[in-house]
């Protein structure tokens, strides 16, 4: 495909080419940050070429799965293990940062080109600068081995190919939803899930009335906030395609939409509904809150999933619904969509063959170590395997029969519009969350940093 811009970008979620199916499984995980080296031997197999030589070499692999508690964090020291004992003369080095870091780290090493030899991309626009930088390597030739390409969702790779040329690969393909606390719900009085935001907050009142904190979100890390936002701008607007028409110049962020928008987000918030000092919760502190069991609601992306569903603090009480209507508008089958944060190889990697021989390995085994560690929700890839028959919850499930019902979409603020005008917004929406402003400010600090940023 020709190289991504705002309106291609937008086209391929319009026309359905970001394919979602019940076959998605897996997980963005976006948790707590910390860095490791990885030495233990584990379990798992797929067919990779071995190194030519038995030069010493080492692979720096940067990832955005630092939680010990999350499966996808287990999962990849897995197949990292078993990898360095399939290839004693490869050592893996991984340098594991929640979302928000490692993206700034990204950047200073981008600045100084001593970019790792794999780390972490997000799709379309967050990606492309770096693309055109010439930061990355491409991966035409490799997904080509033994099959990678086809263990794909068709129209995926295309959220992270420019001119013709593939430079990561996805690891999940999501949706946003709302999961609850059920056994919260009940301790509240609450008999339904609300169907309209108007009833949300109104239920995040009566949460809060009887001690229970109505919902969770970690907003020191922006893009939480930002996320749960363009959904409810998603139905304000009436359906996906705000940002393509503000592109287009059909509409300005001034627009009676994004107003809406903003107060009704603002409604929500004034309402109580998110815990004391959510400016100083990172992501990973925040997802923590629900699935210990301390807040009755969390809006995340269905890469949650595997995190919550083996927590042993909500087993069995989670339950998961569509985000909806504002204010009688928007379709609840339209979705956040979310595909994943991507693998990249740097283009000046010392030891490119290696590098990518790894990550093909990787990717050969991702899908079937997910599913095995009950992380088989919002997968990139295909996967073969019988959920209920493998002990997936009944909320799990719930997850993967909403994907069956996505009916187009957005994409997040920050994989479609560029850096400068996205760090505004986040920040925008994040000044919310500690003080109430009057929605038209808001409106008008976005349109400033759109056209101070074109």
């Amino acid at each position: 495909m020709a190289k991504m811009n705002m309106k291609s970008i937008l086209g391929l979620v319009l026309t359905g080419s970001l394919a979602i199916s019940l076959t998605a499984c897996g997980s963005n995980s976006n948790n707590g940050g910390n860095s490791e080296a990885s030495n233990n031997a584990g379990a798992t197999n797929a067919a990779t070429e071995k190194p030519a030589s038995n030069e010493k070499i080492t692979i720096t692999f940067q990832n955005i799965y630092p939680d010990p508690t999350d499966p996808k964090h287990n999962m990849m020291k897995k197949i990292v293990d078993q990898y360095q004992s399939e290839h004693p003369n490869v050592k893996i080095e991984l340098d594991s940062l929640n979302t928000d870091q490692q993206k700034q780290k990204l950047k200073t090493q981008a600045a100084s080109k001593e970019v790792p030899d794999i780390t972490i991309v997000n799709p379309a626009a967050q990606m492309q600068p770096y693309v055109d930088a010439g930061l990355f390597a491409p991966l035409n030739d490799m997904v080509e081995q033994n099959g990678l390409k086809d263990t794909f969702q068709d129209g995926v790779l295309d959220f992270y190919t420019f001119d013709n040329n593939l430079y990561a690969l996805p690891d999940g393909n999501n949706i946003g939803v709302v999961y609850y606390n059920k056994e919260l719900f009940e301790q509240a009085g609450i008999t339904k899930t609300p169907e309209t935001f108007e009833e949300m907050v109104e239920d995040v009142k009566t949460l809060k009335a009887k001690g229970i904190q109505p919902m969770a979100i970690g907003e020191k890390d922006t893009w939480t906030g930002s996320f749960l936002f363009m959904n409810v701008l998603l139905r304000t607007n009436g359906g996906p395609g705000f940002l393509s028409d503000v592109v287009a110049g059909k509409k300005t962020f001034e627009d009676p939409a994004f107003v809406e928008a903003v107060d009704a987000m603002q409604n929500l918030i004034q309402a109580g509904a998110f815990q004391e000092g959510v400016t100083s919760f990172d992501y990973n502190a925040g997802e923590n809150l629900f699935k210990t069991g301390k807040a009755a609601m969390y809006y995340m992306g269905s890469w949650a999933t595997g995190g919550i569903e083996t927590s042993e603090a909500v087993k069995g009480k989670v339950g998961v619904f569509k985000f909806p209507t504002v204010n009688g508008k928007g379709d609840a089958n339209q979705f956040m969509l979310a595909p994943g944060s991507a693998f990249a190889i740097s283009a000046d990697s010392k030891h490119l063959q290696e590098t990518k021989d790894f990550l093909n390995y990787f990717m050969l085994n991702f899908p079937k170590e997910a599913f095995a560690v009950k992380g088989a929700v919002g997968l990139a890839q295909k996967v073969d395997g019988d959920f209920k028959a493998a002990g997936y919850s009944d909320m799990a499930i719930n997850v993967l029969d909403l994907f069956k019902e996505v009916k187009g979409g957005d994409l997040a603020f920050d994989n479609t519009m560029n850096p400068g005008t996205a760090q505004g917004h986040l920040t925008s929406i994040q000044n919310i969350f500690v003080q109430k402003k009057d929605s038209a400010e808001v409106a008008k600090e976005h349109q400033t940093a759109y056209e101070s940023n074109k």
